[in-house]
């Protein structure tokens, strides 16, 4: 099985006052491009999450987020006892002051105390967060497995794209068979037209150079071993798809010698037939190298 490399998931989760969500994209490239955007003052958390993604695929540009809030119910608050005492020790200079000058001032309450600024304080948040990593990494693995179902999904789609348009450019190379067979006649007469140019142009014709000259003509018109090698493009290919695996790059490199022999075949056309067939040849295996990009 094939996997493309397009594909994307999410997903969310809770866990000791904490919510968070994990956003997991990817697209083609030549290589794996990962782009991690994590919470800070995790310690290890983001070479573990490198190592599950790497271990996961092989190509692709990949954008993996997560978002991580601590939930507003769930504020844990602790007392700073220096801070509480630099507040009453306030709160008494000012009743004495007020008393000096003949003020009355009744007592704060503890609830006005507490609300001073500093007395309650947030506990370390990253002490509290740390305590969640084995949660997320548990939600990382399950978000890699709903991405690389999607990914399969797409593969399978793609395969079945390719395998529709090699069984075309089989057809087309058999069309290019047969054209190459019809257009033997005139090769034929081609070839005596040459041979008689070079016996008007020279009284004395050397035998060697003559057989050299019609080999010549012949090598430049003969398509053979162009669409031997297509038909064995065509079977190389087939078995990677069937073979399945990360065979993006391989395949991507026979579309690229599947394009070089189409245009040695129309070069050698010297018949209109073959030539339109070549041109329709070289339609489709651009449109399967397009595929081929998204293969992982």
């Amino acid at each position: 099985m094939i996997h493309s490399m397009t594909a994307f998931a999410t997903r969310r989760g809770t866990g000791a006052g904490f919510s968070w969500t994990w956003d997991l994209r990817s697209v083609n490239a030549r290589g794996l491009d990962l782009r991690l955007r994590l919470p800070e003052g995790l310690d290890g958390f983001e070479q573990s999450v490198r190592t599950a993604v790497n271990g996961a695929m092989k190509r692709g540009s990949v954008t993996l987020g997560l978002k991580l809030s601590r939930d507003a119910s769930d504020a844990q608050l602790t007392l700073d006892p220096a801070q509480l005492d630099r507040a009453l020790e306030a709160i008494r200079a000012v009743q004495e002051r007020a008393g000096r000058l003949g003020v009355a001032l009744s007592a704060p309450s503890p609830a006005e105390i507490l609300a001073q600024r500093g007395v309650m304080v947030s506990r370390d948040e990253t002490d509290v967060a740390q305590g969640i990593v084995p949660s997320l990494l548990e939600d990382l693995s399950v978000l890699l497995s709903d991405f690389l179902e999607m990914r399969a999904r797409e593969g399978a789609a793609i395969a079945g794209m390719l395998e529709g348009q090699l069984s075309e450019i089989a057809s087309l190379i058999d069309a290019a068979q047969s054209a190459a067979d019809a257009r033997r006649e005139t090769q034929q007469k081609s070839v005596a037209d040459a041979l008689a140019k070079i016996l008007e142009a020279s009284a004395e014709v050397d035998p060697e150079r003559l057989h050299q000259e019609l080999a010549l003509i012949a090598i430049k018109a003969d398509v053979t071993e162009e669409i031997d090698r297509l038909r064995a493009h065509v079977t190389a290919a087939r078995d990677l798809l069937a073979g399945g695996g990360a065979v993006g790059r391989k395949l991507d490199f026979l579309a690229q010698e599947f394009n070089r022999e189409a245009n040695t075949l129309c070069s050698k056309a010297q018949s209109k037939d073959l030539t339109a067939i070549g041109l329709d040849l070289k339609a489709s295996i651009e449109q399967m190298r397009e595929q081929i990009q998204n293969v992982e």
